[in-house]
């Protein structure tokens, strides 16, 4: 059942990327060839007579697509066709791209806003859970238990325990002593402490360990828009820095997965949590893993690897500067080549993933 679902995951997020393809076209008057889900044989179908788009499902449920006449015709033999792809402003064919990997983000952020309307927003409150037996906190009183208020005036009580860490690391040599206002016991009292550096941490610290009581609380109808905001905001900054370290330091290649590795993290992730939590925390599970494997396809296709939307809209923006496409030939065989080599890489992933189930 878990790994139908995990399944069902990746065809959703695929299926709207593909549909946002369909809408742009439609929106565009740009005809389309076929829209299927999945892919391989054909299982069922049928032809619009209106707009003589064929829909079909196909047997492996791992994927779709949205095709156009004359896309990708690296032989020229459609350029005559008024429906062909090309024939139509590049402007119209660049918005036709882009709205799949958007249509990637708004899924991402409408599952985003109804889980957070569910099951509400964590919001920490710092505390002070340890001070060391020497260092600046220890000398200026501080105590187990505090609750840093405020520091030079900014609330620190923001629903965060990023606020206090970083207004503590960030002082600088020269900079006033950090001004606290400190509640203990139910009473207000001030502490001020000057940080120290910490060769270990390689950062500016006061010599505690901060923790933080957790607790839900409603987001709120229009809240729950700006939560889903920033949780998809921090998931799609985690991903492109994840993306830098892969390809500037080689940081993360061995937990790169195809299709089946994807397919087996959801399934687990997935039961683990419904064994845990039961299925409220299943479903908020499997929604976290929508949200942030939809980002990620949607951050992937605007890569302009050859064969990927980022690729074509490359190649678009080529065209609107150069006031002439690239010859449709050779953008066609860039396409088909980057589609062997991505495919080749699936393969491997495949195979990898497959070894380190069995394994």
């Amino acid at each position: 059942m878990y790994i139908l679902l995990a399944i069902l995951l990746l065809a959703i997020l695929i299926v709207a990327h593909e549909f946002g393809h369909f809408m742009a076209a439609r929106a565009m008057k740009i005809d389309v060839r076929e829209f299927a889900v999945g892919f391989g044989p054909k299982l069922a179908g049928w032809k619009s007579r209106k707009y003589e788009t064929t829909f079909a499902v196909r047997a492996i449920p791992m994927g779709g697509y949205c095709s156009f006449y004359g896309e990708d015709d690296a032989t020229g033999q459609s350029k005559d066709d008024p429906r062909n792809f090309g024939n139509h402003s590049v402007w119209k064919r660049m918005f036709v791209i882009l709205m799949g990997p958007v249509m990637n983000f708004i899924l991402a952020f409408i599952a985003a806003t109804v889980l957070i309307w569910c099951i509400g927003t964590e919001s920490v409150n710092p505390f002070i859970h340890e001070v060391m037996d020497s260092g600046p906190a220890y000398e200026a009183g501080m105590q187990a238990g505090d609750e840093v208020l405020e520091i030079n005036g900014a609330d620190m009580m923001d629903g965060t325990m990023d606020t206090l860490l970083n207004t503590i690391s960030s002082w600088k040599e020269g900079d006033g002593p950090l001004q606290m206002t400190i509640r203990r016991d139910g009473e207000t009292v001030q502490a001020e402490v000057t940080p120290v550096w910490n060769e270990e941490a390689q950062k500016m610290q006061i010599g505690v360990f901060i923790s933080g009581h957790v607790e839900t609380v409603p987001a709120g109808f229009f809240g729950g828009f700006g939560e889903a905001w920033k949780m998809c905001t921090n998931a799609g900054g985690a991903i492109l820095r994840a993306l830098k370290n892969l390809v500037t330091k080689g940081e993360g290649l061995e937990d790169t997965a195809g299709p089946v590795g994807i397919v087996s993290l959801i399934s687990t992730q997935v039961e683990g949590q419904v064994e845990q939590g039961g299925a409220g925390a299943g479903a908020s599970a499997f929604t976290q893993l929508l949200i942030l494997i939809s980002i990620n396809l949607g951050l992937m296709n605007l890569l302009p690897i050859p064969g990927l939307d980022g690729s074509r809209l490359v190649f678009g923006i080529i065209e609107a500067v150069r006031g002439k496409p690239v010859p449709p030939q050779r953008e066609a065989i860039v396409h088909l080549v980057g589609m062997g080599l991505l495919l080749t890489l699936m393969i491997f992933f495949t195979f990898r993933d497959v070894m380190r189930l069995f394994g």
